[in-house]
């Protein structure tokens, strides 16, 4: 069973360029981590940005929530925090302070 997963986050204004840049080279400079998306079953990723707030909305699909939330604990992701970390609001590990939005709605 696909599950629809709705987040924010937010980044810092004098890095929105950076963040976007940063994505953009994901499959170059972090292989890892995107592997280890795919691995997880995670499709139909986007990232949103409200560029008169910082916010970011991320949507993303995913066939397994358990196995999607144990690349918290891979080494990749943790390094791609860590060259995120000084763009965005973090926590003290560094990864991104994220709300995990409600679907109220859908349609196919």
């Amino acid at each position: 069973m696909t599950v629809r997963l709705g987040q924010t986050m937010h980044v810092n204004p004098n890095y929105f360029a950076e963040y976007e840049k940063r994505h953009q080279s994901l499959p170059t400079k972090f292989p890892q981590m995107k592997k280890a998306l795919k691995e997880a079953g995670a499709h139909n990723y986007s990232i949103y940005l409200d560029k008169n707030t910082g916010t970011l909305f991320a949507y993303l699909e995913v066939d397994d929530l358990e196995k999607y939330q144990a690349i918290a604990k891979t080494q990749g992701c943790k390094e791609w925090w860590h060259y995120m970390a000084k763009l965005m609001d973090v926590n003290p590990d560094e990864s991104p302070v994220t709300n995990d939005l409600h679907e109220v709605f859908h349609m196919d």
